[in-house]
């Protein structure tokens, strides 16, 4: 499916009011028992994703296990969900490693029809600033689809950075997952006054009023992979400036969870997939180097889910 993508700006602006009305949606990929690829438990699931009304799906991404995919999965996680979208919400699919590879992956997501890339962090090594721009120069110049950068881990921008990646006509946005306030605002205040910028924190839920006092309301959304009835409530009560609500969520779902998955490494994917299987998702398990929960760490996710979706009036 090659379709002419949307200008920069055109998309920028399709996010800008898609992550007004939702949250970001990332889903998981959906493997069989075996760890082979699940083409149809993964249309069905991501139907239900966009269904929920999210302001943009993102698959193929960090929760998606894009670590996992080979080139011919991640073709075919990228054009099931642009299919099921039908244009309905933004499809952002993930692409990295180095600037090489990321390119390949950029030109598969261009063929399927995504409207834009969510650069993830580079392998393995540290780099210094302008190996950091160079990075972003590279694939920009490649692809013609909008791309946003995400700094984690070995990846944080400087505001000096952050003007030289922003003036690429392609990039379009920044997503933060280091939850450096103090580093944010400076970038916010650096970056041209239509840059976007994500909130992607691990259970960004957390931290959400606080990157909104530095002038970034979007977020995305781990539990919405799991259960978009608790995700859309805190969305709505954060957006109506309900605190109580806010802080009872917080207080008895979110942080729980967030100690639950700080028990193990690979909790913040693992276990947003066990919730889904939960909740009766085709989802399957996790693939290596990730492990699905213990049977203790499961059972606690059951009962905390429960309470999840009591406090929201839903159930399991």
């Amino acid at each position: 499916m090659t379709t002419v993508s949307a200008g920069p700006v055109a998309v920028a602006q399709r996010l800008r009011e898609g992550m007004a009305g939702g949250v970001l949606s990332f889903p998981l990929t959906g493997f069989r028992g075996d760890g082979t690829f699940d083409p149809d438990g993964y249309r069905a699931y991501v139907a239900e994703r966009i269904a929920a009304a999210p302001g943009a799906v993102f698959p193929a991404c960090g929760t998606g296990e894009f670590f996992s995919l080979d080139e011919d999965e991640y073709r075919q996680v990228v054009t099931i969900t642009v299919e099921e979208a039908a244009g309905r919400v933004p499809v952002v699919a993930g692409t990295g490693y180095g600037w090489a590879q990321a390119v390949r992956f950029a030109r598969i997501a261009e063929d399927a029809g995504a409207d834009a890339l969510l650069v993830l962090p580079h392998y393995l090594v540290a780099a210094p600033q302008d190996g950091l721009v160079a990075q972003l120069e590279q694939i920009a110049a490649r692809t013609p689809l909008p791309l946003i950068a995400y700094q984690r881990g070995q990846v944080a921008y400087t505001a000096g950075s952050l003007r030289r990646i922003a003036a690429l006509p392609n990039v379009i946005g920044l997503k933060d997952g280091h939850s450096d306030l103090d580093r944010l605002q400076r970038l916010t205040l650096a970056a041209p006054e239509d840059f976007l910028f994500f909130n992607g924190a691990s259970t960004a839920e957390i931290q959400a009023r606080a990157y909104a006092t530095v002038g970034v309301p979007a977020y995305s959304s781990a539990v919405h992979a799991f259960a978009p009835e608790i995700a859309g409530a805190f969305f709505s009560a954060l957006r109506d400036d309900d605190h109580g609500t806010v802080d009872k969520l917080l207080r008895d779902f979110y942080v729980p969870l967030v100690e639950l998955r700080d028990r193990v490494p690979g909790y913040a994917v693992s276990l947003v997939k066990a919730a889904a299987r939960l909740r009766g998702h085709s989802v399957g398990p996790v693939r290596a180097p990730l492990t699905d929960p213990s049977p203790a760490d499961l059972a606690a996710l059951t009962t905390l889910l429960t309470t999840g979706l009591d406090l929201v009036g839903a159930t399991l």
